[in-house]
């Protein structure tokens, strides 16, 4: 049987609550060791978001879980009907914040579809790139004729870590030890930049008959984590040797009074390697595949921070891949940086812009800083 093509039939996005202005943040984070934070102001100005959604309100109660919103998301795909919903044949979830370490992230958002049947469901782990290799297994599954359709979300819920309260003890702990009762920025930069919410995927092997489908061309993946340290991580902590020490070496006590599972990253390290890494491999994946940059019609860079825009543009035209500015499409300023949802929610915007012509490609790229790992992707509009 020779393998089947892949279409995105449609999608579907799902944000918490009512947007967050830069000058609302700390209303619902709250402030650290009760001051306004030095790197606010400049983080900010660097990453170009102006809005983000986190869900919980501003005295920290929880509104929804991740699970709950990817469940919220995926009930859009079938205008919540319950009939559609029992169609689902494989459910495929990603994130790099699930609500509890056990049971997996993707059989607690089936436990949000009790409509739906017993079905195959996986939850690839992961930063960034979780999202893409949720939909990497769906797509192979489609693919490969195990199944006629497939759901895949992408989504986030960070906002509970970045809470002030998180890192209370550590600042308490500072103070007694008369040291500057400040969280390092590696761990308090991420505030400024994390957003929650969740995007949603319908696959089918076959397209839609009346309205514009999006064709899977392809998705490959890359790991560099052979050559390069560990830069994002939670639940652990860097030694001085680069190694990564995690939360189960620390006693329950550490875990509290240094913050071990808050978030934390290298930026040091990012900035080495995070564009230099995966746009190089952009031009290996390209030439090993017979593309040109002048195929596309757009170009989808999951960004953390706008700071990196200029940083791509130069390393694609270093390359010799230039891709000229109206090509670019994101919608990072708008809903901030949704991780292992970012992808979903940018191609869902896109899809539902009105502006997609049949034939046009567009072109995915999603950088993991984590332990440097990338994804890439193209799409057909058919």
């Amino acid at each position: 049987m020779s393998a089947k093509q892949v279409y995105i039939i449609k999608t579907a996005s799902f944000f918490p609550n009512e947007p967050v202005s830069n000058d609302e943040i700390e209303e619902y984070l709250g402030y650290i060791n009760n001051q306004t934070s030095k790197s606010k102001r400049i983080v900010l100005r660097n990453n170009g978001i102006k809005r983000r959604f986190y869900a919980l309100k501003k005295d920290g109660t929880a509104t929804h879980t991740n699970a709950q919103m990817a469940s919220l998301a995926i009930r859009k795909l079938f205008n919540n009907n319950p009939e559609e919903l029992k169609k689902i044949e494989l459910l495929s979830c990603g994130t790099s914040s699930p609500d509890q370490m056990m049971p997996s992230h993707s059989v607690m958002v089936h436990g949000w579809l009790p409509e739906s049947n017993a079905i195959d469901v996986v939850s690839p782990s992961g930063n960034c790139c979780a999202g893409l290799h949720a939909l990497k297994y769906a797509y192979m599954a489609v693919r490969a004729g195990d199944v006629s359709t497939a759901v895949v979300a992408g989504s986030e819920r960070t906002s509970r870590i970045l809470r002030s309260d998180v890192f209370e003890d550590e600042v308490q702990k500072l103070t007694e030890l008369e040291e500057n009762p400040s969280i390092s920025f590696e761990k308090e930069f991420l505030r400024w930049m994390l957003s929650d919410g969740a995007g949603a995927f319908l696959l089918s092997d076959k397209p839609n008959e009346n309205e514009i489908s999006l064709r899977i061309d392809w998705i490959e993946a890359v790991s560099y984590a052979h050559k390069v340290e560990t830069c994002m991580y939670m639940g652990g902590d860097k030694l001085e040797d680069g190694s990564l020490k995690g939360y189960m070496d620390y006693t329950p006590e550490e875990i509290v009074s240094q913050s071990i599972l808050s978030m934390k990253q290298d930026v040091k390290i990012l900035r080495e390697n995070i564009i230099e890494l995966g746009f190089d491999k952009l031009k290996v994946v390209f030439d090993k595949r017979g593309h040109s940059v002048d195929e596309i019609q757009y170009f989808l860079p999951h960004m953390s921070s706008a700071f990196f825009k200029d940083k791509i543009s130069n390393k694609l035209t270093e390359n010799g891949m230039t891709i000229p500015e109206e090509k670019w499409f994101t919608n990072l300023t708008s809903v901030g940086n949704v991780g292992a949802g970012s992808i979903y929610l940018m191609i869902d915007e896109l899809l539902h812009s009105g502006k997609l012509k049949k034939g046009e490609k567009i072109l995915i790229v999603v950088p993991e800083s984590a332990r440097f790992s990338y994804v890439y992707s193209m799409l057909t509009v058919c």
